[in-house]
């Protein structure tokens, strides 16, 4: 949350950054402000970046940052696997009328967005736009379930965080697994 909230609860909180982009960035974890400066303001610069470049419609998100446990949870309870993982994306399972388009939740897992942040040589904040983009795009219908798939995904990833100033977070990774997991209850299988 901001600083300057004034009520206590944790109900995400809108960001001004689009017009088009109802977004909630949600703390559940208080290791992100220790380990990311800012990680809402980290989160909505590559949300808004991600959504630039392929999302023209209004849309509603939510990003939340948690941590190991609640994300294995998660992982267990709706892809039966007992691990976690960096970030898992959630489609909506109805949109209502009106308003903007709910597009989904991305949770992020802060132990793994840490470690793997470490072995591969790279920021926080920069490991953790990645994986936001990457989520968003898993929103959006983007999947890396074969190579077609995965060069496509891998490719608009690497044109959204160049925008931000972000390396190439592929290149050194030369038979690694792609970024985060699968969306679940959505387009993207």
């Amino acid at each position: 949350m901001n600083d300057d909230d004034t009520d206590s609860d944790d109900r995400p909180r809108s960001s001004p950054a689009s017009a088009t982009l109802d977004l909630g960035v949600r703390v559940d974890h208080p290791g992100w402000t220790a380990l990311v400066a800012a990680p809402e303001a980290v989160v909505g610069e590559a949300v808004a970046a991600a959504l630039a470049a392929f999302e023209p419609e209004a849309v509603e998100l939510c990003v939340v940052l948690s941590d190991d446990a609640s994300v294995r949870a998660l992982n267990i309870r709706h892809r039966g696997k007992d691990a976690p993982t960096n970030v898992l994306s959630f489609a909506p399972a109805f949109a209502p009328p009106g308003g903007p388009r709910p597009l989904g939740d991305v949770i992020l897992a802060l132990e793994t967005v840490q470690r793997e942040a470490l072995e591969q040589g790279k920021s926080a904040a920069d490991h953790l736009r990645h994986l936001v983009v990457h989520g968003v795009l898993h929103l959006s219908g983007y999947d890396h379930e074969t190579d077609a798939e995965a060069e496509e995904m891998e490719a608009l990833e690497r044109d959204v965080l160049a925008g931000l100033g972000v390396a190439d977070p592929y290149a050194d990774l030369t038979g690694a697994e792609p970024a985060g997991e699968a969306v679940v209850g959505g387009r993207a299988a």
